[in-house]
């Protein structure tokens, strides 16, 4: 009879010691997701200004965390709050050409507010530009997108694609990962996961979609499946930044779950991905 062969004992400790982490991380990231659920649900359900403020507030954090994770640039950090601002509330009153609009009258407003900075140069402006064109322009968009015909729901569905897949890729990864995905940006992901995640996201896209009897079948497919493709860019793009910088997070505003803007990473690419296929599917 052949002898089965086992796992040295110090692999099976590791795997041992991997599912307990794994279990009370999810117990924790589930902790921190609830009272987000919740906001996120008011505030879509209010919709109008409400949902604006509220953008506006989580873009400042956001925003925030980004000037001072990248704060030997010297951003220009007035300069960024008032773009945000300004392209939010751009996005309430216009649509996407009054968002253009207010995107580049902030160009002006940051050269001269960073003329008043002892030290910005190009390096304050470019920081500014990245935080005003990443955070920004998709949370103008997810303005703009829940003023669409149905637009709440249509929201909601973008944010449970992408918390939902990046959950599938979390447990995915944890109990089948084995190829690295971007070993030089982010070594724990895998392809894996990546896949598990994007089958999850396009999953609960479709699944959301037998709730709302105006949204086909196919027409939840092909939303979940934008979703579930550009979420994973939005994280890869946050974990590019940050390793660059030689920073874990971003913030501390969910504890160990890092800041706003690590919990928002990837809506900042959804958000942008929901808004053009839901209008091309109008």
């Amino acid at each position: 009879m052949p002898t089965r062969l086992r796992r040295p004992a110090s692999r099976r400790r590791a795997d041992r010691t991997r599912r307990r982490d794994s279990g009370s991380d999810l117990g924790a990231r589930i902790l921190v997701a609830v009272p987000a659920i919740v906001f996120a649900i008011v505030i879509v359900a209010q919709g109008g200004w409400i949902f604006t403020a509220a953008l506006i507030v989580l873009g400042v954090l956001c925003m925030g965390e980004l000037f001072t994770m990248l704060r030997n640039g010297h951003p220009v950090r007035l300069a960024g709050f008032l773009g945000l601002a300004g392209m939010l509330v751009a996005a309430q009153l216009g649509g996407p050409e009054a968002v253009l609009g207010a995107l580049v009258a902030s160009v002006p407003v940051v050269f001269l507010l960073g003329l008043t900075q002892p030290r910005c140069g190009a390096p304050g402006l470019s920081v500014t530009a990245l935080g005003l064109i990443w955070i920004g322009v998709p949370l103008a968009h997810a303005v703009l997108l829940r003023d669409l015909p149905h637009g709440d729901g249509i929201v909601i569905d973008v944010l449970v694609g992408t918390f939902v897949g990046d959950t599938g890729a979390y447990l995915g990864g944890r109990a089948f990962g084995r190829r690295p995905l971007a070993p030089k940006i982010s070594p724990n992901k895998t392809v894996e996961g990546l896949l598990i995640g994007i089958v999850a996201g396009v999953a609960a896209v479709w699944f959301a979609g037998l709730y709302q009897d105006w949204l086909s079948g196919t027409d939840a497919l092909l939303l979940g499946l934008a979703v579930a493709i550009a979420a994973p860019l939005g994280d890869l793009f946050e974990s590019y930044l940050k390793r660059d910088a030689g920073t874990k997070d971003t913030g501390t505003l969910f504890g160990a779950h890092g800041g706003a803007l690590d919990r928002l990473d990837a809506v900042l690419f959804t958000a942008v991905a929901g808004y053009y296929v839901w209008s091309a599917l109008l």
